[in-house]
């Protein structure tokens, strides 16, 4: 602490201290974590204290699936954060949803980027101030536009009416104006709430690029990309390094911020099962909500004496760049219960893995979180071709629109960014070279049919027939009907559908 002399009274001047999360995607046991890290903090008086969201919450697992993001609201609205930002998980309900939910919690959301279409002004605040002793931070909001694909359902309405936009056009110079409007607003320090990642997706936007074009920014806690990192440094646009910081997802980490009397910005990484300390009140609501759950989905299925992957070791989501055994055996469910030839899943909608043992309905809708619903349709094979070539572009960066599929087999050329040799299952489970002048029926959810998945490669096909099961509801139907409830040696592993080749 230090201290100043203003005449005869001596004011201590206290470090702030700012407490950081992203991409919980619903792993709900730390939350008391961090709210127990941060009253303790408050209890030393060594520092002003907070704590902020950095998106994506309302979904990632069963808690969030089963009731539709009620139940991490329900925590939410006792963890009094400063401010949070949207990630691209919290469209995953539809805006009407979210807007609902985010006004229980009762914590200042703040976007910078983030209009109803044709509305002059943003739909939540771009930032907000809280003052910490004598000096104010702002935080301000930003998410990735690349949303406005990955849930592109939630932007559009049905005949492609733009109802939501998050500007990829004027992106950077929103960001800027938030930055400029809460300097002039008094703030004495900016940091930037970033639901945007470190690695460029399709529309090419990256927190480091976000840094390049502003300037104002003193630091940037990120999101979206699920990496792990303490202290990046990036040059902004007049060559001033700015930190860039994030947790990775589910708790793994708790960030820190530390903000000295002298205007220094100091970014630490805390392994949330290092935290000594729980929120009492959080710690009892989350028992409640884990109770909940149980009821629901404690429910045995099947069993599988292998894991069904979809992360690596580094937690990385592996099933956005390459085959899994979970892939290949939720794209199988697909095409079994629609009757297609070929079925299909992107890998983002497959969310976690099931590990070795006895598989519960709820390990199933943990993998399988979402509403989406099954339907077949009909696709040329010049389309399925341009649908593969462009949803395999990016590898071997991970991306959520790479497909699983069953019922077909491929190979990708990371360097030339082409796939050759498709072929296609026959009857007798025999592969044949694609027939081009064919059209063939493909099982997939809604979301990658209509609302932004797989690039919108489908958009415009034909419904051959639309189902109301659910995409868990298959999995758990093609487990416990057609697999009898074992997995066996089937999914041990990869089934070679998809080889990648460097060249």
């Amino acid at each position: 602490m230090v201290a100043l002399m203003i005449g005869y009274q001596v004011i201590a001047q206290k470090s702030i201290v700012i407490l950081y999360e992203n991409d919980v995607h619903c792993g709900i046991d730390g939350y008391t974590k961090i709210a127990g890290l941060r009253d303790a903090i408050n209890q030393s008086d060594t520092a002003y204290t907070a704590a902020v969201c950095v998106g994506d919450f309302l979904q990632g697992n069963t808690t969030g699936a089963i009731s539709k993001g009620q139940y991490i609201v329900d925590i939410l609205r006792y963890m009094d954060y400063h401010a949070l930002t949207l990630g691209n998980h919290e469209f995953d309900y539809g805006v009407p949803r979210m807007k609902q939910l985010l006004e229980q919690a009762g914590i200042p959301v703040v976007c910078a980027n983030f209009y109803e279409a044709g509305e002059p002004q943003p739909l939540y605040a771009p930032y907000v101030i809280h003052q910490y002793g004598n000096k104010k931070v702002a935080y301000v909001g930003a998410t990735s536009p690349e949303t406005m694909i990955l849930e592109g359902y939630s932007f559009y309405d049905t005949n492609g009416i733009l109802l939501y936009d998050l500007k990829p056009k004027s992106f950077y110079q929103l960001i800027q104006q938030a930055v400029d409007n809460a300097r002039a607003e008094g703030a004495d320090y900016v940091v930037l709430l970033s639901h945007v990642g470190e690695t460029p997706q399709s529309l090419g936007f990256s927190s480091y690029r976000l840094v390049n074009n502003t300037r104002g920014i003193d630091v940037v806690l990120d999101g979206h990309s699920h990496e792990i990192f303490e202290d990046a440094k990036i040059k902004n646009l007049d060559g001033k390094e700015i930190t860039v910081t994030q947790t990775g997802t589910q708790f793994a980490n708790v960030g820190k911020l530390l903000i000295t009397p002298d205007g220094r910005f100091i970014t630490h990484l805390i392994k949330s099962q290092d935290i000594p300390y729980e929120n009492a009140k959080i710690t009892a609501t989350i028992d409640s909500i884990h109770q909940m759950v149980k009821a629901v989905t404690s429910e045995v299925v099947a069993h599988s004496d292998y894991t069904l992957v979809v992360t690596d070791e580094n937690n990385q989501m592996m099933v956005r760049g390459q085959e899994t055994n979970a892939g290949d055996l939720v794209a199988d469910a697909y095409r079994h219960a629609m009757k297609a030839d070929i079925g299909m899943e992107n890998g983002g909608g497959i969310r976690n893995d099931i590990h070795a043992g006895d598989i519960t309905y709820g390990d199933i809708i943990g993998m399988l979180p979402y509403d989406n619903t099954l339907r077949r349709i009909s696709v040329t094979a010049t389309q399925l071709q341009q649908m593969l070539t462009r949803c395999t572009a990016l590898v071997p960066v991970l991306d959520g629109n790479f497909p699983q599929v069953s019922g077909l087999r491929f190979t990708i050329h990371s360097k030339s960014h082409t796939v050759s040799d498709i072929e296609i299952q026959q009857a007798d489970g025999s592969y044949a070279p694609i027939d081009m002048q064919r059209t063939y029926s493909v099982a997939l959810t809604n979301y990658n049919h209509d609302a932004g998945g797989f690039f919108d490669c489908f958009k415009k096909c034909p419904v051959l027939q639309e189902s109301s099961l659910r995409y868990y509801e298959a999995l758990s139907d093609y487990l416990s009907k057609v697999l009898e409830g074992n997995t066996g040696r089937t999914y041990a592993q990869p089934q070679g559908r998809i080889r990648i080749i460097e060249d």
